[in-house]
């Protein structure tokens, strides 16, 4: 999942944000470790938050992250790994491909930029970003817009209607990340789409959801944990979970306003329960739908009824899992590939 988001937490949790660096892939020639649209930010104390590669780049980085404070300008950095030459970063890497990374101090304008992204991915709003490149690929200008059409930026000139009209097309066409030729701008760009935290609900506050809840949210998930049962539903079970959710089916089914993008788990381990949650939202458009335990007691649950196909009976992928974590492993595996699956979907049928 994106990393922007515990870039976001980091920034926003102190006001210090002067000497921050945010360092992000926008053009990777060949293969890579990350691709277009990883970020990564180095902090003014010294910490990394993120990854772009194995470990192979981050130190080099750190000494161009303090040349561009130290200039306080906009700049790219270009690792080819491609090459096996003694003195070339392919040396060792493992790697077959370019990398460009693009390294901007967090200014005053820029932070405030990020606090306004960050409200729009907390809120489930998608938000895309074009940024102007320069031909020393600097940046000169860039916009955001989320799903409800709110724009905001660093533009040079009033943003004409036009323009407005051009990042909308972008953003609803799901676009690829990286480095484009735009005609209308008579500019080349970089584009880059940020998703919220997909949500996961986990009906159930048992001892095999401790685990799930954790890898979940590890793997980057905003988790919502419901149980009727205060002593299990608590922060002291669950410190990774989003949201805690105390009372009876009837009761917290309403509050949650799920949407096509939620992911539900239902493991309470009570029989009358589930079947009660599932005839609840078995009729909602989810992204996934998993009901821990036997295909069989699943079809007991929609009393005879047969499974269909958009609910995941036993919930995980078939991997042999025994016990707990493994269980939670195989069921966050599918979870991710269900992301994946789902979002390739969306860029297919655009392009197509």
């Amino acid at each position: 999942m994106e990393g922007i988001h515990e870039i976001l937490n980091a920034l926003y949790s102190d006001s210090h944000h002067e000497g921050d660096v945010l360092a992000t892939i926008i053009h990777v020639e060949g293969s890579a470790y990350q691709k277009e649209g990883t970020t990564m930010l180095f902090r003014s104390d010294g910490t990394q938050i993120g990854m772009l590669s194995a470990g192979c780049l981050e130190t080099d980085l750190s000494y161009r992250v303090q040349e561009a404070k130290n200039e306080g300008t906009v700049q790219t950095v270009i690792y080819d790994l491609r090459e096996e030459g003694d003195l070339s970063w392919g040396q060792g890497a493992g790697c077959n491909g370019a990398i460009h990374v693009l390294l901007e101090p967090v200014d005053a304008f820029l932070h405030d930029h990020l606090g306004k992204l960050k409200c729009h991915l907390d809120n489930g709003k998608r938000v895309t970003m074009i940024k102007k490149m320069t031909n020393e690929f600097s940046v000169s200008d860039y916009l955001f817009v989320s799903d409800d059409k709110h724009h905001f930026g660093k533009w040079h000139g009033s943003v004409s209607r036009e323009i407005k009209c051009l990042l909308n097309d972008i953003h609803q066409s799901f676009p690829k990340s990286g480095i484009k030729y735009v005609t209308e701008l008579s500019s080349t760009v970089y584009v880059h789409s940020f998703e919220p935290k997909p949500r996961l609900v986990v009906f159930g506050a048992g001892a095999d959801a401790v685990p799930l809840v954790k890898i979940a949210s590890l793997a980057g998930f905003s988790v919502t944990v419901l149980d009727w049962s205060s002593a299990f539903c608590n922060e002291i079970h669950f410190p990774d979970a989003d949201r805690l959710l105390v009372g009876y089916p009837s009761e917290t089914i309403p509050l949650l306003q799920l949407t096509r993008a939620d992911s539900v788990l239902i493991l309470t381990h009570q029989f009358h329960k589930d079947q009660e949650i599932l005839k609840y939202i078995k009729g909602e458009d989810l992204r996934y739908l998993g009901v821990l335990g036997p295909r069989r007691r699943t079809q007991r649950l929609l009393e005879g009824e047969a499974v269909i196909s958009d609910i995941s009976s036993p919930a995980g992928l078939s991997i042999g899992a025994e016990g707990s974590e493994e269980i939670a492993i195989s069921i966050v595996a599918e979870l991710i590939q269900q992301q994946r699956n789902k979002k390739q979907q969306k860029v297919m049928t655009c392009d197509g």
